[in-house]
């Protein structure tokens, strides 16, 4: 009944730009702090960036500037917009939503982001 739907994930050459959207139902959107993660193959989950139910931001260093997440109450919808992109970027995606009191939280599926030339 809770879903998290990521889309926007594909193939982009370095320096290139793809924005990923993670769609949220089931919850009460407002009440959620969003990020994104990203998991390479061997490698452990990372946060990638973090949008607050008041709209504050945080991101890794390694996508500062080239990265922004933001977020539309109206449409339930958390979003990523990728500049920039490096070959180090690429993972499978994923959306989180975590309560901004409990500790109650959902993982989206996952989208796929590969760059590459």
């Amino acid at each position: 009944q809770v879903q998290l739907v990521e889309s926007g994930g594909g193939l982009v050459q370095p320096g290139g730009s793809l924005r990923l959207s993670c769609a949220a139902s089931g919850i009460i959107f407002n009440l959620y702090n969003m990020g994104w993660y990203r998991q390479a193959p061997g490698k452990q989950r990372e946060l990638v960036a973090r949008i607050t139910t008041s709209g504050n931001t945080n991101y890794a260093d390694s996508v500062k500037g080239r990265f922004t997440i933001s977020r539309d109450n109206a449409k339930n919808t958390v979003y990523l917009q990728m500049n920039s992109l490096k070959p180090e970027d690429t993972a499978v995606y994923y959306c989180k939503a975590d309560h901004w009191v409990r500790s109650t939280n959902y993982w989206g599926q996952g989208t796929q982001v590969t760059v590459s030339s």
